[in-house]
Parts: structure tokens; sequence; C-alpha cells
């Protein structure tokens, strides 16, 4: 998925040439002691944290997601404002109240997807156009597609 794109493309001259200055982490394990080697060198109010979960129910998933939100009110303060500002969903159209309950503005910080995607075609909607765009620019995840979709069509 997103996680083995970014390790590809962090290697390759036009992915280190597009995203310096950035960092892109990846946070799937609920040990504590994996969180704070995630955020050990974070600025929180440079943060954005995305959660991506297809249902927002998760129970690993959701784990993780309280304990970034926690970390950024620990040092920002326990206020919603914060998580509307830092925190993103990529998660299936299904989700919304869920996304919505966590404190996330569905407006214009909730990226959908459609129930039926998951697995290995997840990288190439939101779960992966989010995190690669933000790092490594959307001209660049757009070849990715075209990479895609030629696959598709071969």
């Amino acid at each position: 998925g997103p996680e083995f794109l970014h390790e590809v493309l962090k290697t390759e001259s036009e992915g280190v040439h597009s995203s310096l200055g950035y960092s892109l982490r990846f946070l799937a394990n609920v040990d504590p002691v994996d969180v704070e080697r995630t955020c050990a060198d974070l600025d929180p109010e440079e943060t954005l944290i995305i959660i991506v979960s297809k249902t927002f129910t998760t129970a690993e998933t959701m784990l993780n997601a309280r304990t970034m939100r926690q970390w950024l009110w620990d040092f920002m303060g326990d206020d919603i404002e914060v998580v509307r500002k830092h925190v993103v969903a990529c998660s299936s159209v299904s989700a919304t109240e869920n996304v919505e309950e966590f404190g996330i503005d569905t407006e214009n910080y909730f990226f959908r997807f459609w129930d039926w995607v998951g697995g290995r075609y997840s990288v190439c909607g939101a779960a992966g156009a989010v995190p690669i765009s933000l790092l490594y620019g959307y001209d660049l995840f757009e070849k990715f597609l075209e990479g895609a979709r030629s696959m598709d069509q071969h």
C-alpha cells in the first residue's frame, strides 16, 4: 500500500527532490515504544496526522488514532480545534458519522473512498493519494497512477 510506495519513492531522484524538508511516517503497531519512536522528533504544531481506516472502527487503528490525538492535545491543549487543524481522515463513505464523532472536519478534511475499495487497490485511492501527494506532490502520484492504469490495460 502507501507505505510500500513511499519506500520506493523516497529513494527515487524525483521523490527525493520533491520531498525535501518534509517526512512521512506510518504507525500501524499499537506498541507504545513504537508510538514514542514515531513521534520522537516531531513538532506537534507542524504535524498533520492522517488516519486511514475503512470503517473508522478497527480496534488497533482507533487505538493509534486516539493515542495520536492525545499526543496533540498534550502539547497544544485538549481542544477540538486542535483535531480539526491537525488530523484528516481517509475512510469509506459509510464511516462519515464515525469520522465526525472523532472530531475531524468532514466537510474539508475527510477523504472518502467507496466501501468496496480494499487491499492492494487502496494505494490508488484516498488512502494512497493523500499521504503520497502531500509528501511528493500530486504530479508524481499521478505518474504512479498512470503506471497502474497501464498495467490494468496491458
